[in-house]
């Protein structure tokens, strides 16, 4: 038997109370879009395979359509919520609509790519229906900070669940796909379809599953070196590892030792390689050189950041179920977003 009363969750005349209530006029200019369906929003809580005993932080809740949902299977909801109004009204709405579940539940007023704790337990589980514009540094960053997050499940912009799912050789493969692989087994886990939100937006949404790899990958090198070979090797991706990497390595032929040393072919691109094959390279890393990429590339951004996103990614996002932008934002990434 559900611990929750059967209408508990939000549909779309709920939605759109609360949100003249609180005086949020989603539009699409502004990338402002809510999830109305409750059918979808527990589909996603199956498909995280969220547990009676996980702590579960979500990013972005927005109105709550996605918290309630998880607050039905989870022993514990954290969201991360940087809109004032939204942040204000989401602890109401879980005590309305879940009064025996609103002790299980805990909002964070922050930025996510701010936040460095949670309070109470260590999440096990991510659950979100993450902004496009930021979404993998945001999904990079809670995956780096949060070790004890083991399954991920998020919902981006089609085009970006692509990239973070692809694997070598594919066409998308590139810099979100190798540094998600760092963390995780990445796949494909479902669409979504653009009517069950409001407003509906002009791009469809994919569904990723993460799921944390139980041994690191075998490397002396740290993850800020392995990162920052993976960047200049996609800053500019049509050329060959030895010419993309020289000013990482100091020149072209300190590029193509290190190559050579780790056993791979400096006539070889980055989108032939494994996030592994990227380890090695780093490894070599040739004394004295100084690590800074050639023009134009991005080997000392963040962490969550992205290097090679397309432009034009960020205008029909689902952001306001996510939060992670404030009320009326126009769609400007924070600094550093890597874009």
């Amino acid at each position: 038997m559900s611990t929750t009363e059967p209408d508990a969750l939000l549909g779309p005349a709920d939605i759109r109370e609360l949100a003249a209530a609180l005086g949020v006029r989603p539009t699409k200019q502004r990338g402002q879009n809510f999830v109305i369906d409750a059918n979808t929003v527990r589909r996603i809580v199956r498909t995280a395979e969220v547990r009676p005993d996980d702590v579960v932080v979500e990013v972005g809740p927005g109105l709550g359509s996605l918290t309630l949902a998880l607050l039905e299977a989870a022993d514990r909801v954290v969201a991360v919520e940087i809109d004032d109004v939204l942040a204000a009204a989401l602890p109401a709405t879980v005590a309305a609509r879940m009064p025996g579940r609103a002790d299980r539940f805990a909002l964070v007023h922050s930025d996510a790519m701010l936040v460095r704790e949670l309070p109470g337990p260590a999440p096990t589980a991510l659950v979100a229906n993450l902004p496009y514009n930021v979404a993998v540094p945001v999904l990079l960053t809670m995956l780096e900070r949060f070790p004890s997050i083991e399954r991920t499940l998020v919902m981006v912009q089609a085009e970006v669940a692509d990239r973070l799912a692809a694997r070598p050789g594919n066409k998308v493969y590139g810099v979100p796909s190798v540094k998600a692989n760092w963390y995780a087994d990445v796949k494909r886990a479902g669409s979504i379809g653009r009517n069950v939100f409001w407003p509906a937006p002009n791009v469809d949404s994919g569904l990723v599953s993460l799921v944390r790899r139980t041994e690191p990958i075998a490397t002396s090198a740290e993850r800020t070196e392995v990162f920052a070979v993976v960047d200049a090797a996609f800053a500019q991706r049509r050329k060959t590892l030895r010419a993309a990497l020289a000013g990482w390595a100091g020149s072209a032929p300190a590029a193509e030792a290190a190559l050579v040393a780790a056993g791979i072919s400096p006539q070889a691109r980055g989108e032939s390689l494994t996030v592994e094959e990227f380890a090695a390279i780093a490894e070599h890393k040739p004394s004295g050189a100084t690590g800074n990429p050639p023009p134009g590339a991005t080997g000392n951004q963040p962490s969550g950041t992205t290097g090679a996103e397309p432009s034009g990614t960020t205008d029909s996002k689902p952001s306001r179920a996510t939060g992670n932008e404030p009320s009326g934002a126009t769609g400007n990434e924070p600094s550093g977003s890597g874009e």
